[in-house]
Order: structure tokens, then C-alpha cells, then sequence
């Protein structure tokens, strides 16, 4: 398997190539996004249930990949699908931003 079959191609790309440039003058996400992906994803972005993954301290672009495809259907999930599909580009952004800076466990 090549390095990069992981990155995105086509309209997917291009989505996530713009969320990305322009993340760095994104507000920070809205706190009930916030509280949404701590419900299972813990607040400190670190998961308290083995079966869900940890975010803080991940790659930002990977974080927000994820989330595309969760919203695009690439990847399925049905909580992580609904949750996607209620954010817009930005928030997606935003809240990549947010758990990538949060220090790793």
C-alpha cells in the first residue's frame, strides 16, 4: 500500500484542502460541539471507552479527513455520520484545530 492512499482525491479533496487553509482564522467551535464530542470522546479529547478513539493531540488534517468522510459516507458510523453532517466546513475546522492542540495522552 502506497504511503499516501490515505489522501483524499476529487471534490473530497478540494473540501478538505480549503477547510484546512483556512482554519487558521476559524473561531474557536462552538461549545456545544465541543460537549457533543466529549460525550463519548471524553472532554480532555481523551476517550474513557477503549472502543472510541482518542482525538487530542492527533493530526489536524487526519482529524479533519475523518470527519469528511464520516459526512460524505466514506466512512461509516451513524453517530459520527449524524454528528458530521451537523457541522459546517468551518466547524470542522475549527474543531480539528481544537483537539489537535490539546496535549496527547
Amino acid at each position: 500500500m502506497p504511503v499516501l492512499d490515505w489522501l483524499p482525491t476529487g471534490k473530497f479533496g478540494l473540501a478538505l484542502a480549503l477547510m484546512l487553509a483556512a482554519s487558521p482564522v476559524c473561531a474557536e467551535p462552538r461549545a456545544s460541539s465541543v460537549e457533543g464530542c466529549a460525550a463519548c470522546h471524553g472532554q480532555d479529547g481523551i476517550a474513557r471507552d477503549s472502543e472510541v478513539p482518542h482525538l487530542a493531540g492527533q493530526n489536524e488534517r487526519y482529524l479533519a479527513n475523518q470527519m469528511l468522510a464520516f459526512r460524505s459516507g466514506k466512512r461509516t458510523h451513524k453517530e459520527m455520520r449524524f454528528m458530521a453532517r451537523a457541522m459546517s466546513l468551518d466547524e470542522i475546522a475549527a474543531l480539528a484545530a481544537y483537539y489537535a492542540a490539546l496535549p496527547p495522552r
